[in-house]
């Protein structure tokens, strides 16, 4: 029996998680349409994420689209030292995309008929029998269920949890892609079949291949990259987020929008302390952006009919490359929960939420300390199996 045949689900956010959580809850029998409050389609500026087992199960489990015509493959985890030279490596095979080439093939199976974009959703009511969501457009929808999934700057989750707080790592990532035919044969071989690492005092660069819109073979793809540098809370970090339009940015500063002195600078360090290698990555990339790091975590994620997800529940620092497989890993489970509760839809959000809010601490606290050791302490050491990538734990 179908216990949600007629019923009907609004997801608030169509980015990655939403979109995961959208198509599991219309599996299920829901009639689902998502709000997107951007006014086009999503891109990710570029960036790149690491697929994990629970990011990566929809097109495993229920997708037409295959997993290797979305992704990109690599053999290693490697570190350089000073000079290029490979100072430590373990054979172990992760899977990479570029943000924009998930979303858009999620939002490919999702369809576009049930796709809002330029739709704000900023409060919302309930009852024991529905929701009732409000927009700055004026519209307002009325759901049986509610999945708040719009990021770390979720302006929804204050009414779930109203302590909720955003605390600065003390560190920022500038991002960035850069094509493989422009770097050199010599730091293309390096780095083509691996992520790579170069860690420097206070300070750490991760890079990756990606797919680009040619494709995801060698030689079509992109490097992309996260490099961590420290920059202290207050008007420092004020100033160098303020971007070339005057606005300051809270979580990120557009490719293009960052202000050339800060780029100059960045590329200047680059050149002085990573590897050449990695140097060479850095200096080439036409448009580098920057991410503001950030923790974040909810102690509630549901309330009666209305859940909570991803980055909106938990703001995880990028080391453990966990954010879009929580939120996965949220949709997932929640769906499951749907389907034990056998149409109780308040029920199920109450047996859902202790479970997911345990992940979400254990997640913190490892990449909090994690970042500690790349950042503050300088006892990030290669090889050591704690500082593995994973969900669950260092390699799971």
């Amino acid at each position: 029996m179908n216990h949600y045949q007629g019923a009907r689900a609004v997801v608030i956010g169509g980015s990655i998680g939403g979109l995961t959580s959208a198509l599991l809850l219309r599996d299920l029998g829901f009639e689902v349409d998502v709000f997107e409050r951007t006014p086009s389609d999503l891109d990710g500026r570029g960036g790149g994420i690491v697929l994990q087992p629970d990011t990566l199960r929809w097109f495993r489990e229920r997708s037409t689209q295959r997993p290797e015509d979305v992704s990109t493959t690599t053999r290693w985890v490697q570190y350089l030292g000073s000079d290029d030279e490979i100072v430590h490596r373990d054979e172990r095979t992760w899977s990479h995309t570029s943000w924009g080439t998930f979303y858009r093939a999620l939002l490919s199976d999702f369809g576009r008929e049930h796709y809002h974009l330029g739709e704000f959703a900023c409060g919302f009511d309930q009852t024991d029998d529905h929701v009732d969501v409000r927009f700055v457009s004026g519209r307002r929808e009325r759901a049986d269920l509610v999945v708040i999934a719009d990021g770390v700057t979720s302006a929804n989750r204050l009414r779930i949890d109203p302590d909720v707080t955003m605390e600065y790592s003390g560190y920022i990532g500038w991002r960035g892609t850069v094509d493989e035919r422009v770097l050199s044969s010599r730091t293309a071989d390096l780095l083509h079949d691996a992520i790579t690492y170069d860690v420097i005092p206070h300070s750490q660069i991760t890079m990756y291949p990606i797919p680009s819109a040619r494709g995801s073979q060698v030689g079509d793809r992109l490097m992309n990259y996260v490099w961590y540098r420290n920059v202290a809370e207050g008007p420092d970090l004020t100033e160098m987020l303020t971007d070339k339009r005057g606005f300051v940015g809270k979580v990120s500063v557009h490719p293009g929008q960052v202000q050339d002195r800060y780029v100059d600078e960045m590329r200047e360090t680059a050149r002085r302390s990573l590897s050449p290698a990695a140097a060479e990555v850095v200096t080439a990339t036409e448009e580098p952006f920057i991410q503001v790091v950030w923790d974040s975590r909810v102690n509630r994620m549901a309330s009666g009919r209305v859940a909570l997800i991803g980055d909106a529940a938990c703001a995880a620092r990028p080391h453990a490359a966990a954010g879009t497989a929580k939120a996965a890993a949220d949709s997932w489970a929640l769906a499951d929960a749907l389907t034990s509760a056998a149409g109780n839809i308040a029920e199920a959000l109450e047996k859902w939420e202790p479970g997911q809010l345990e992940l979400s601490s254990a997640l913190l606290a490892r990449v909090q300390a994690m970042g500690e050791r790349s950042q503050f302490s300088n006892t990030w050491t290669p090889g050591d199996p704690d500082l593995r990538f994973g969900l669950y734990g260092p390699g799971r």
